[in-house]
Order: structure tokens, then C-alpha cells, then sequence
């Protein structure tokens, strides 16, 4: 039935059933009317506009959810649906996992337009969030192509440079006199101090540990960097059974950690700090948890919308608990691929991993045991 028919129908019920009760019911109106028979017309019409109301109500419930729901969705949370109306369609369609009926999903079906609409609209979703997908993963390996180029040229260019500069500075420290030679060991030291701080740019920018030791050996290093830098206690909870994973997820999982120990340091006011990589049926989860004071709304700035998409790009679910004064939880849920699925192919590796010339060895990021 057409929503049309529908609410036509709806009022011509009430209409009909106040004719018949003025039909048939002892009722009269006089002329001119008396105060009695005027209470029951203002009664009666009033039972009228409030069961018109209710039907009205029930008959565009349809449309109330899916206002609702266009209101609040999220192309960054996939999966939020309005289920179909009408007979046959499944009870639970159109829900995202893990996500009950709301209050108004189990309202009376809609008409042929409403569930078309609905259909439409979901399908829409189905549509935009398989396009964000897509242009977010473009755009993140772009991102990471030119983070791989930049770390490139860092590495090559600007590192040999200043190793050059430290030989030509050590040289003349050697051959000057004092004074000169403090001023000139100083300036050494600055070169220095500048070649380790554009290593840790490289590592940040393209960690080749990953690629070249594992994702386990990659997250160790950037825990170990993250508590020298910051003086903070970090805890690592690594399980040994780890399934093997395309690169980009490595990837993904990296970045995800990296951003939120990053948020640690600018905003938890925190004193520790666990992450944790295990197994969990056919998922790898990552938790980063720390001991801060939490905030009372989780915030979606830049960076956490920035992992949401990443989670986009491995088809994982991020979700993020905060309670006021317990800390923040950052949890990761990344699918295990099906055996036999063939292997993406893995990005070009940057020498980032290999020190630059001039640089201690016992910097280089160490496997995890």
C-alpha cells in the first residue's frame, strides 16, 4: 500500500468510526446546542484528533528512524543500516554488527514508498561507504608512497650531507688550537645531535624495521623510542602465536599505534602505558590503554578520524573507551585473512632501517624476543 493510501486510509477510519457512533448512538444536537451536547462534540472530536495522532504516529514511524539515521550516520562507522519493512524481510536486516533495534525499529512496517525508500537509502550507504573505502585507501598509500620518497631523500641526501659535515668538522677540530677547537667540538655535537634527530624523522616517517624485521620488532622499537623520548613506562604484551598478515595491515596496525601513543604524550597526563598484540579467534587485536585522567566525550579530531581510515583500509573496527579518570583504551580489531588467500604485494622497502654513515650501531631497533 502507498504511504498516500496508507494515511488516507488512517483518516478515514477515525472519520467512519465517528459517523457510525453518531449514527447509531443515542446522541442529538439541538438548536440551539445545550452545554451537555456540547461537551460530548468537543469530547468526541478530541478522541478523534488524538487517535488520529497515534495512527499517523505508527503509520510514519518508518520515516521518524530513517531521519534519525541520517542524522547520525557515519561513514567512518560502516555497517549502520534501517531494517526493510514489511513481510519477509528478516528481523535483524540492515543492522550493523553488534548493534540492537533501537526504540523505534520494531514500529508497525511502512508503505511501498517508505520501503523503497529505505531500500534506497541503504543501498546509498552501501554505495558511498564502498567508495570512501576505496578513496581512502588510494589516498593512504599515496600518503605512504610520499612518506617512502621523503624518508628516501632524508636518508641519501640530507644524512650524507651532515655525515660529510661531521668528517670536515672532526678534521679541523683535530688541526685547531684552543679556543677554536671547543667551539669546533661543539659545533660537532650539534651536527650530531642533528643527524640522530633526522633519523628518528626517517624511522617515524617510514619504519623499515617493519619491513625488514616484522611488525612485532617494529612495535617494540616504537615503544622503546616512545618511553626514551617521553620518560613514560611502557608495557608490551606481544603473543607469540601471531598469525602472518598482509603488509598494508602491518601497517595499519602500526600507524594506529604510533598515532595513539602520540595522543598519549600531548594529551592523557599519563604515567604508563600498555600495548598489547594478541590473537583472538580469527582477529588480531591491538589495545594501546593508558593511566590517564580520560575525558568525558572522546574527541574525533584529526588524528582519530586519520585511524578510523586506516581501519577502513584493512577492514578493521576501531573503537575507542575513555571513562573520566580510568585512562583511554584504543582497541584495534583487525579480520585474520582465510588460509590460501594470496599475499598482497609488499611495498618497496626504505633503507631507513640501516644506519646512516656516521651513526652508533647500537641505535639500530633490535627484534623483539
Amino acid at each position: 500500500m502507498s504511504l498516500f493510501w496508507r494515511i488516507f486510509g488512517l483518516n478515514a477510519l477515525v472519520l467512519g468510526t465517528a459517523t457510525a457512533l453518531l449514527l447509531w448512538a443515542p446522541v442529538t444536537v439541538s438548536v440551539p446546542v445545550l452545554l451537555t451536547e456540547a461537551v460530548i462534540l468537543v469530547g468526541g472530536l478530541a478522541v478523534m484528533l488524538v487517535a488520529n495522532a497515534a495512527l499517523l504516529r505508527w503509520g510514519l514511524a518508518p520515516l521518524g528512524r530513517l531521519t534519525r539515521l541520517m542524522a547520525t550516520v557515519d561513514l567512518l562507522r560502516p555497517g549502520q543500516r534501517l531494517p526493510v519493512p514489511g513481510p519477509g524481510a528478516r528481523p535483524d536486516a540492515g543492522h550493523a554488527p553488534g548493534r540492537g533495534a533501537g526504540p523505534g525499529d520494531r514500529a508497525g512496517g511502512g508503505g511501498g514508498e517508505v520501503t523503497e525508500l529505505i531500500r534506497t537509502f541503504n543501498a546509498m550507504l552501501d554505495r558511498l561507504e564502498h567508495e570512501r573505502a576505496t578513496s581512502s585507501a588510494r589516498v593512504l598509500l599515496a600518503q605512504e608512497a610520499e612518506r617512502r620518497r621523503i624518508a628516501q631523500e632524508l636518508h641519501d641526501e640530507v644524512g650524507q650531507s651532515m655525515t660529510a659535515i661531521l668528517l670536515v668538522l672532526g678534521r679541523a677540530a683535530d688541526e685547531a688550537a684552543e679556543p677554536l677547537r671547543a667551539e669546533l667540538r661543539q659545533a660537532q655535537e650539534i651536527t650530531r645531535d642533528s643527524l640522530d634527530e633526522v633519523r628518528r624523522l626517517v624511522r617515524r616517517l617510514r619504519p623499515g624495521v617493519l619491513d625488514d624485521l616484522g611488525l612485532v620488532s617494529a612495535l617494540t622499537s616504537l615503544t622503546e623510542d616512545f618511553a626514551v623520548h617521553t620518560g613514560l613506562y611502557v608495557a608490551r604484551r606481544f603473543d607469540a602465536d601471531l598469525p602472518a598478515l598482509p603488509p598494508e595491515t602491518e601497517l595499519v596496525l602500526y600507524r594506529v599505534a604510533q598515532e595513539s601513543l602520540t595522543n598519549v604524550a600531548r594529551h592523557a597526563d599519563a604515567r604508563r602505558v600498555e600495548v598489547r598484540l594478541c590473537r583472538t579467534g580469527g582477529t588480531v587485536v591491538l589495545e594501546v590503554t593508558d593511566d590517564g585522567r580520560g575525558v568525558e566525550a572522546v574527541c574525533e579530531g584529526a588524528g582519530i578520524r586519520g585511524m578510523r581510515e586506516r581501519a577502513l583500509l584493512a577492514g578493521a573496527v576501531l573503537t575507542l573507551a575513555s571513562p573520566p579518570g580510568s585512562g583511554t583504551r584504543v582497541r584495534l580489531t583487525v579480520p585474520v585473512p582465510a588460509p590460501g588467500t594470496p599475499p598482497a604485494a609488499p611495498a618497496p622497502a626504505v633503507s631507513s632501517s640501516v644506519p646512516l654513515p656516521g651513526s652508533p650501531d647500537h641505535d639500530r631497533p633490535r627484534p623483539a624476543s
